[in-house]
């Protein structure tokens, strides 16, 4: 049966730089628009333990996010050593669309997918380009779809990009606009016929009852702000509970479905969103099983890079394969798990063998 493996990579990581000391003139407010009581530098440093981002990074105010995508994919493509027009489908997972700097609403039109093949001059026509709007496992979920394809048989390689300009969607009188990032990531994958190698299984869920709106759109927290204008907003503490209890299992469904033992997990590749979050989600997993969790199973990028949502696993998975994350590396024959939880409220992982 056909699998896939993944045969390049890309990112776009953006050159401004935003320490958290760029957030301690701001004017925080809680969500019924009164003052804290706390100082900003106490509202950073507690960020800062919290979520471990100490900066990140947010794209020029030239560039967009099909801008980025593209970038990323050039540089998968250059890694894979490929004709592009032999591209089967390119699938470019974002939240927002296209926005332009100060004008908070999303251009879709065309799809930021035909807008990454229109930039790199694909003529092909049967190279299908289509958007996918999955929160921030869209990423992951965008190589799953691409797998079917290939699975199927109409698709023998697909181009997968994440990319997104968070930091153009965000309240500056919301605290938790210190999160978000920008930036893009990209792999290429193709059909192998080498046995147990590639995409071994995957496991995705959407969970949309009590836990639909956890992550949604609404106005400023100033009430003076036009409040007809919105941003991203979280109920970050149900977030948190909602992921550490149901991440680990759908993490342990894929790991039951791949017949890998858990010994075996060299690497977990999980969302950059919140680094106590993703150390409680991997420990939770591994508690499953009855283990402890191994030193350096999980490689980071949120210190310095934030959480860019889609963008966070592809940019992390291409900084460890050429080596930019120290202490951190993939091997021949090393079985990694990609994780993600974001807005839907939506779960996916797989499980792969290099």
């Amino acid at each position: 049966m056909n699998s896939s493996k993944i045969i390049g990579t890309g990112t776009f990581i953006p050159s401004l730089k935003i320490e958290n000391s760029d957030f301690l003139n701001e004017d925080f407010l809680n969500a019924d628009g009164t003052t804290f009581a706390a100082t900003n530098d106490v509202i950073v440093e507690k960020f800062k333990a919290i979520t471990g981002i100490e900066e990140r990074r947010y794209a020029p105010e030239k560039y967009k996010t099909s801008d980025m995508a593209f970038f990323a994919a050039q540089k998968a493509v250059e890694n894979a050593n490929i004709n592009q027009e032999d591209l089967d489908y390119i699938i470019v997972a974002h939240n927002f669309g296209d926005l332009k700097k100060g004008i908070i609403q999303g251009d879709t039109l065309p799809s930021l997918a035909t807008r990454v093949k229109h930039k790199l001059g694909i003529k092909n026509p049967n190279c299908v380009a289509y958007d996918i709007l999955f929160g921030c496992p869209g990423w992951i979920e965008g190589v799953i779809q691409a797998q079917a394809f290939i699975k199927a048989g109409i698709a023998n390689r697909c181009l997968i990009i994440g990319a997104e300009t968070l930091s153009r969607v965000t309240d500056r009188f919301d605290r938790d606009s210190m999160i978000y990032s920008d930036g893009a990531g990209a792999c290429i994958i193709e059909k192998t016929a080498e046995e147990g190698k590639g995409i071994l299984s995957h496991a995705t869920q959407t969970y949309a009852n009590e836990e639909a709106y956890f992550l949604h759109f609404g106005g400023s927290y100033n009430n003076d702000e036009d409040q007809n204008v919105s941003y991203i907003k979280m109920f970050g503490r149900k977030i948190y509970e909602f992921a550490i209890t149901n991440v680990p299992a759908a993490m342990k469904s894929a790991l039951d479905k791949s017949g890998v033992e858990i010994d075996d997990v060299k690497k977990i590749f999980i969302h950059q969103a919140n680094e106590k979050m993703d150390e409680a989600i991997v420990k939770r997993f591994y508690r499953l099983f009855k283990k402890r969790v191994p030193a350096d199973i999980m490689p980071m990028s949120i210190h310095k890079l934030g959480n860019s949502s889609v963008a966070t696993v592809p940019t992390l998975l291409d900084l460890v394969l050429k080596g930019e994350i120290e202490n951190q590396e993939v091997n021949e024959g090393d079985v990694v798990i990609f994780a993600s939880v974001g807005a839907g409220m939506n779960i996916n992982a797989i499980v792969y063998k290099f």
